[in-house]
């Protein structure tokens, strides 16, 4: 079995999107008129950083279909840098009539949080520069030493081999075709849990980024937590297989969190239905009274496009 041909990582994870100016912007009051470049920030800023600091516009990343501002954070004499994502600048969903993708995007990050797994990088919902958005801590990529860990690859032949797990064919042109694989790593699979409890809509490749600490992060979660069976993602490899123990151990958590007067349904409160809560609610316990992670469904594309 020859190894497996890695994806280009610009092509999997984007980590360094293009900015524009923010001078293509409409001027927020009080922006400054030379922004400074901002420091590189820690994985893991507190909720109240990013919830209750100075938000500044810096620019504007390019080729989000949303709009996604880069911007600055100063809280307590410190400064990170952050994502902002204004309600104003969301297009509408007619299969997602309900609520926001800021919302979403915040529900999701708090029941990552919920899980410890720290998967999605710190979300809040909050008033800035272009009315009520989601702000999320920006992922720093690794240096030009860092190793970017190869998550997903195209493989010849029809077994993904050691340390891999297979997706399914991919069309490469031409009359070509590839074994699309993931990685077999243990933090991807927790990913997959995750996808399948906020029934994640849009789960590629490009929202996979590696960190400057060495471990990847998930994005863009604005398409979750649908009341019917949404599920299009990359990662099922592990589709149908037993659930690990620690998976087991944090459904049950989430379980016992998402009860009526638990802290997570509180949390929850204001960012979604009461119909997707309770969706939320039987997909967990699902998840629990099977065992095993979910196989793809015949009634909805079971891979987002395009993939990458």
């Amino acid at each position: 079995m020859p190894a497996p041909e890695r994806i280009p990582a610009e092509r999997l994870s984007a980590p360094e999107p293009a900015v524009e100016p923010s001078g293509a912007l409409p001027r927020p009051v009080g922006a400054p008129d030379a922004p400074a470049a901002p420091p590189r920030p820690a994985v893991g800023l507190p909720d109240a950083f990013l919830a209750d600091g100075e938000l500044t516009v810096r620019g504007r990343v390019q080729e989000a279909s949303n709009t996604v501002l880069y911007c600055t954070v100063g809280y307590d004499g410190r400064t990170a840098a952050c994502v902002y994502k204004p309600v104003a600048g969301e297009r509408p969903l007619w299969d997602f009539p309900d609520g926001t993708l800021a919302q979403r995007e915040v529900a999701a990050y708090e029941v990552s949080r919920a899980c410890g797994w720290d998967l999605i990088p710190p979300t809040v919902l909050r008033d800035g520069p272009y009315g009520t958005g989601m702000v999320q801590e920006w992922i720093e990529p690794p240096g030009s030493s860092g190793e970017v860990p190869a998550l997903l690859a195209l493989v010849d032949g029809d077994e993904p081999g050691p340390g891999w797990k297979a997706v399914g064919r991919a069309q490469l042109g031409a009359g070509r075709t590839a074994l699309l694989v993931h990685a077999d790593h243990p933090r991807l699979r927790r990913l997959a849990v995750l996808d399948a409890v906020i029934n994640n809509g849009d789960r590629k490749g490009g929202h996979l980024l590696p960190g400057a600490d060495g471990r990847f992060y998930a994005i863009d979660h604005g398409v979750t937590f649908h009341a019917e069976d949404k599920l299009r993602t990359l990662l099922w490899g592990w589709a149908g297989e037993p659930l690990t123990a620690e998976a087991l151990e944090v459904l049950r958590r989430l379980r016992t969190a998402l009860g009526d007067s638990g802290p997570l349904t509180t949390r929850l409160a204001g960012l979604l239905t009461d119909t997707e809560t309770e969706a939320l609610r039987a997909r967990v316990a699902g998840l629990l009274s099977s065992g095993r992670h979910p196989e793809p469904g015949g009634g909805w594309p079971a891979v987002p496009w395009p993939p990458v």
